[in-house]
């Protein structure tokens, strides 16, 4: 273990007395988890695999589904206003 001086700024200090704080740590080990957390490679991705599925073809052209979806949508309004709601 090497001991060392050093000067940090005014934010430096405050974050490094913020973790102390939040953390119940010393200063010591705040100023080294601060120096590993910032000069460590970061580690290895988590990748998350999603399942894929063919649902075959499009049962309506999707070239004019914007469309297709206002048509239902004005078909739907109508349906409610001749039921009065």
């Amino acid at each position: 273990m090497t001991r060392t001086t050093i000067t940090l700024t005014p934010e430096a200090d405050s974050l490094v007395r913020k973790v102390m704080r939040e953390r119940g740590l010393s200063f010591k080990e705040a100023v080294n988890a601060a120096i590993i957390d910032g000069l460590a490679p970061p580690a290895a991705e988590h990748r998350v695999a999603t399942p894929t599925f063919d649902l075959g073809n499009a049962r309506v052209p999707l070239d004019r589904a914007l469309t297709l979806a206002g048509e239902l949508e004005d078909e739907a309004m109508l349906r409610k206003l001749e039921l009065g709601k």
